[in-house]
């Protein structure tokens, strides 16, 4: 007889909210719980991806509860959206498959004192310029090339060794996550041919769902947190969203091939071997976290990068230096990662690895990771959707620290594979779709407009509303896509 899905045994907790309990399966330690609102879960139910959540409550050490955001997807071991903290006090583990294969793939946001008035004419211009000067699609390398001394450099101190470069601002290390590194880094623990794919692609977008975006800010709904962020109606903004690439890539596969039989050495019973782990404290679990480290800190590097290119390409069309077109960063997220973090669990806070896979920090006010400006509000959460509909910038909120170890979603959510999108889009011109709906295209190939075409997404506006609603993350702008540039 087939095993029951852990779909078919869902519990609504509240409206935004659902409980796989602990009894659905031998072995669970902690429930599930999965963000969504009656809508999205009609879906949802259906997706291996909750099978997926239920699997990882298994993990030794995990605390209250294996989490799933509202575009949970199916994944590698976790599903897409999925957060797991660890305590390696009580034998907690740090698993690959919650973290991803490209780590630290994020998303950042610029601002500029460019109206859509200003940049409507000169749009199409914009864009084939980011198209020409901004390295993307599979294997592209870019201008930046460092020598495997001085990536070993970058590994191992991320956009602090690019300041030193002159290729970042004190500003673009305060607004980044955790400052633009990670101090766990041990780039001696990447291997040579990580190394050597990472060489040339530092400072490149990708393929896949990376992108660079030109957007503008079409609706404000909290006029103060905008302010506070340096956002107004109108503004055009810049999105990149990019990881570790083929570096990121060779580190996680390596990890897997270090993780084969640590588990049963260790005696742990998994119920997938695709979520191969360690203990946190033993030597293959500090050999992942040192390589895993590294390819973070190679990962924020890379959309710094990407900044600095995209800045000169503005700089180029409009003829004043980025400086003077006041494109500053607003914020950069990491939604790919595991961090070492202090969370409240029961009586006490205690030091947790936190896995966020597919999932974004959403700190809220006060927390003393946030920059300065933002401490009094909140930290900024960046929310791409697809290229036809929008993106959006919240704020965290004191529910993401008591319900979801200070987390929200990480974007809208895949709805169709890419095959299938791409069988969707057959005898279709995508790119004429988007001009339609206002949005200039520019991809290397037909194949990549087709497998990221906006049917392929849920709707981030119903997503983001399941986290406003559930308190992880406030409303605070809509940014609406003019144009996009694609691997």
């Amino acid at each position: 007889m087939a095993r029951r899905r852990s779909g078919d045994v869902l519990e609504k907790v509240n409206d935004v909210c659902w409980r796989i309990p602990r009894q659905d399966r031998i072995g669970m330690r902690v429930e599930g719980l999965i963000y969504a609102d009656d809508r999205l879960i009609t879906d949802i139910r259906d997706d291996p991806a909750v099978d997926q959540v239920a699997n990882v409550a298994c993990l030794p050490g995990i605390q209250r509860a294996s989490l799933a955001m509202p575009d949970i997807h199916w994944g590698y071991g976790f599903c897409i959206g999925g957060v797991c903290a660890t305590d390696p006090e009580e034998g907690g583990v740090i698993s690959p498959g919650g973290v991803g294969y490209d780590i630290n793939c994020g998303v950042r946001l610029l601002r500029s004192n460019l109206d859509w008035n200003e940049v409507r004419p000169r749009l199409r211009q914009l864009v084939d310029t980011l198209f020409r000067d901004v390295p993307a699609g599979v294997g592209r390398t870019g201008k930046y090339h460092f020598s495997p001394a001085e990536l070993r450099q970058l590994l191992g101190a991320g956009v602090p060794y690019l300041r030193t470069r002159e290729l970042a601002t004190d500003e673009d290390l305060e607004y980044a996550e955790a400052g633009g590194f990670l101090a766990h880094a041990e780039p001696e623990l990447v291997s040579e041919k990580a190394i050597q794919r990472g060489t040339r692609q530092c400072g490149t977008l990708g393929s896949g769902n990376h992108f660079l975006e030109v957007q503008v800010v079409d609706e404000i709904c909290d006029p103060l947190a905008a302010q506070v962020f340096g956002l107004r109606k109108d503004m055009v903004c810049v999105m990149i969203h990019s990881g570790s690439r083929g570096l990121g890539y060779q580190v996680c596969d390596d990890a897997l091939v270090d993780l084969r039989g640590v588990p049963e050495a260790y005696g742990i019973d998994l119920p997938d071997r695709q979520l191969a782990c360690a203990p946190v404290n033993s030597p293959p679990g500090q050999r992942y976290l040192g390589a895993m480290c590294a390819a973070a800190n190679y990962a924020w590097c890379n959309r710094q990068l990407l900044s600095c290119q995209a800045r000169e390409s503005f700089a180029t069309v409009f003829g004043r230096s980025w400086q003077q077109l006041d494109m500053q960063l607003v914020y950069d997220v990491a939604h790919n990662i595991a961090k070492l973090e202090e969370h409240r669990v029961g009586d006490r806070v205690r030091p947790l690895w936190v896995h966020r896979k597919g999932a974004t920090r959403a700190y809220p006010a006060h927390h003393p990771e946030l920059p300065a400006a933002y401490r009094a509000l909140g930290q900024p959460v960046l929310i791409p959707g697809d290229m036809g509909r929008a993106s959006w910038v919240l704020v965290g909120q004191a529910g993401s620290m008591e319900q979801t170890f200070g987390t929200c979603c990480h974007g809208a959510g895949r709805r169709l594979s890419r095959r299938a999108a791409v069988k969707q889009a057959q005898g279709r011109r995508i790119d004429q779709e988007l001009a339609e709906r206002g949005v200039i295209a520019r991809a290397r190939n037909w194949r990549g407009l087709a497998e990221e075409q906006p049917a392929a997404y849920k709707d981030v506006d119903h997503v983001v509303d399941v986290v406003h609603r559930a308190d992880l993350a406030r409303k605070v702008a809509r940014l609406r896509p003019i144009g996009v540039v694609k691997g």
